[in-house]
């Protein structure tokens, strides 16, 4: 089992508290939080793969990584922990509570989400990193993750936070995209037991007030605070805030006695790079309290006994491979007449075909593009093409299969093809201004 880049801060002798950091940043945007922290955990911190110098081992979903950050803690002599993640690596906190609720003494989800946006988004985004690298989302970073007022008084932490998903593993960027793209444990959120702080920023676009009142309304034992005037990077924006909130959730939620169990320290592999945020200037913080609960939503029934429909998980590859928006105008333009052909493809070339496990999606992608030019179905070629790229294809590679089309499916069709697909790969791997 691979395991994680990490650093430990404060006493040996003292209950543990982890800290993960969200995509596209490293252990450094916990800085803030560390002086007080240490006054009563020993706090680690680790990385995700690829980012800040760790190695670069991509990770093929959030329960992959929660494994790995255990992994990491056994190797310790950890057992038993409190931990606080940040958007992915409080998805990470999540999946240890829904896998290993034994291991968890109390649990804070800091700008995250049982959902992240929608599939599309993150695939799209992947999309853009393999195509153009990762220059472009370092750029828009500071947008998605400070307030305009925050981004305008801290230019030195912009440029930091700018420059670390700059130096991130673009590979391993990508499969932290995906594994947020395939996360979704809305209908398990009943079965987390740990007491749970949920910290969202109220001007939070990436994970919104919205997707934490989600959070606090499935988790039976979960609270709800909103940090004001704060965006999606909250432990950088409002570090006394967050810092109070933590200290306050976990010195009065911690359960157990918090002792570890055959703990040794190791020393921590030396990272490649270090960039730590500069300090900011500027008057301090007011934090937020903790607000109301809020009732339960509904879980959905359980799937009845018998041989799986096809159907739930083919409209669920459907949607992962032609995107949310593509399957939604289908699905709005169904009627009597066409109701039937749209429920056959969804349970039989979706559920059944597109489900199997012999080839993987690129190269189901690769076949597909090649029949439809054969066929000369360039509407369907176009909407594939996207799903082509969402499946891991370059432009690079479309191309070599459309070259390949040329020779033996016929230089017209080829022809035509290239149109089509030149056209869907401008505007799928152009990033926005």
């Amino acid at each position: 089992m691979k395991t994680l880049q990490y650093r430990t801060d404060g006493p040996q002798d003292a209950p543990t508290l982890v800290l993960g950091p969200g995509l596209g940043t490293t252990w450094h945007m916990w800085d803030r939080q560390i002086p007080e922290l240490t006054r009563h955990w020993r706090v680690i911190r680790f990385d995700l793969p690829g980012h800040g110098g760790a190695p670069a081992h991509p990770a093929t979903d959030v329960f992959a990584l929660a494994d790995r950050l255990l992994a990491t803690l056994d190797a310790m002599g950890v057992d038993r922990f409190g931990y606080a993640g940040c958007s992915i690596s409080g998805a990470v906190g999540a999946a240890l509570a829904l896998r290993h609720p034994e291991r968890l003494a109390s649990l804070a989800l800091v700008s995250s989400s049982a959902r992240f946006g929608t599939a599309d988004e993150y695939r799209q985004r992947g999309v853009i990193v393999r195509t153009n690298g990762l220059d472009p989302i370092a750029r828009s970073a500071p947008e998605r993750w400070f307030t305009p007022v925050f981004a305008g008084a801290q230019p030195a932490i912009v440029d930091w936070s700018v420059q670390m998903v700059r130096t991130t593993d673009p590979g391993c960027y990508i499969a932290a995209c995906e594994a947020l793209a395939a996360f979704d444990i809305r209908s398990e959120l009943g079965r987390i037991g740990v007491p749970t702080l949920v910290l969202a920023g109220s001007e939070d676009r990436v994970t919104s007030p919205a997707d934490a009142r989600v959070l606090v309304a499935g988790i039976p034992d979960a609270r709800l605070a909103l940090v004001p005037g704060t965006s999606h990077l909250a432990p950088v924006e409002q570090p006394t805030a967050v810092t109070d909130l933590l200290v306050r959730h976990f010195t009065t939620s911690w359960t157990g006695d918090g002792t570890q169990t055959g703990m040794t320290a190791i020393t921590p592999p030396a990272p490649q790079q270090a960039i730590a945020p500069p300090a900011p200037h500027g008057p301090a913080y007011v934090p937020a309290g903790p607000v109301g609960e809020i009732a339960p939503p509904e879980i959905p029934a359980n799937t009845p006994a018998g041989r799986p429909d096809p159907y739930e998980p083919g409209m669920k590859v459907r949607r992962e491979v032609l995107g949310d928006a593509h399957v939604d105008r289908a699905v709005e333009s169904t009627d009597d007449f066409t109701e039937d052909f749209q429920d056959f493809i969804t349970r039989y070339a979706w559920g059944e075909v597109w489900t199997r496990p012999g080839i993987d999606r690129r190269t189901r992608s690769v076949i597909t593009l090649t029949a439809l030019v054969a066929g000369g179905h360039l509407d369907e070629l176009a909407f594939h093409t996207r799903a082509a790229l969402r499946n891991g294809l370059t432009p690079a590679e479309i191309k070599e299969v459309l070259l390949q089309t040329a020779v033996y499916c016929g230089v017209p069709a080829a022809n035509s093809a290239f149109k089509v697909a030149r056209e869907v790969v401008r505007q799928e791997t152009t990033p926005e201004e």
